[in-house]
């Protein structure tokens, strides 16, 4: 009876020993909420992809006439004061054309030979006219124009401090509701990697056009979101 006893006294006295360090361990009371603030701005830079398709009976000849091209092309480019860094080949090609041909293997009737370049344009306004140079000059492959931020970092940086204005706001509605009164924040952690949420685009038009081409340039708009867990406290009496 007596070892039973002795056992009994020394499991519950384990127990509060241990029962201070598990209360170490509980997260303290706590509201969380997401903020989120968007900022809009103007795009500062264009960036299109122009090229040259060309057709021959052999490779070579296909080649020659891509290469003459497109030269002229990369001309315009410097002529409208383009720098050189800004332009940057995306894409080299030379492929057979097949002749239409249901009932067996179908022979090769020529070749195409492409090239296409990736163009930055840190002046917005003439992307139009750098269009329409390019399509003077010969360029018969035009498109994918995108209108981007070229430095967001203090546009988010501002998104970021309304986000967090924002997740407060949130927070002190929801302890007013429930009776307590904010800490300081536990934690913040923003949501993802923050993106645009749209991005202006535009495809060029047929080759054939004569008058000036339409851009709409549109509007950039960059996107926060950031979780935020804040301390709680009774509210004073």
């Amino acid at each position: 009876m007596m070892s039973r006893f002795t056992l009994v006294a020394a499991v519950a006295a384990a127990s509060l020993i241990g029962a201070p360090a598990l209360a170490d361990t509980d997260f303290p009371p706590a509201i969380s909420v997401t903020g989120e603030a968007t900022v809009s701005v103007l795009p500062d830079l264009a960036q299109l992809d122009a090229g040259v398709a060309s057709d021959g009976k052999t490779a070579r000849e296909a080649s020659e006439a891509n290469n003459a091209a497109m030269a002229k092309v990369l001309a315009a480019l410097k002529g409208a004061g383009i720098d050189d860094k800004d332009v940057q080949t995306s894409r080299l090609s030379l492929q057979p054309q097949y002749a239409a041909n249901r009932s067996g293997p179908s022979p090769i009737v020529g070749y195409r030979a492409s090239n296409r370049v990736t163009i930055k344009l840190h002046e917005v306004n003439k992307v139009a006219s750098v269009i329409d140079a390019l399509v003077g000059a010969g360029a018969n492959d035009i498109g994918n124009v995108n209108f981007t931020v070229e430095h967001p970092s203090k546009l988010l940086d501002q998104a970021r401090e309304q986000a967090l204005a924002d997740a407060k706001r949130k927070a002190e509605t929801y302890a007013k509701a429930a009776g307590v009164t904010l800490g300081a924040p536990l934690s913040i952690a923003e949501a993802g990697a923050p993106t645009p949420m749209f991005r202006a685009k535009m495809t060029a038009a047929p080759m054939a056009m004569a008058a000036p081409t339409p851009i709409a340039q549109g509007e950039e708009t960059l996107s926060v979101t950031v979780s935020v867990t804040w301390a709680i406290k009774a509210a004073a009496q």
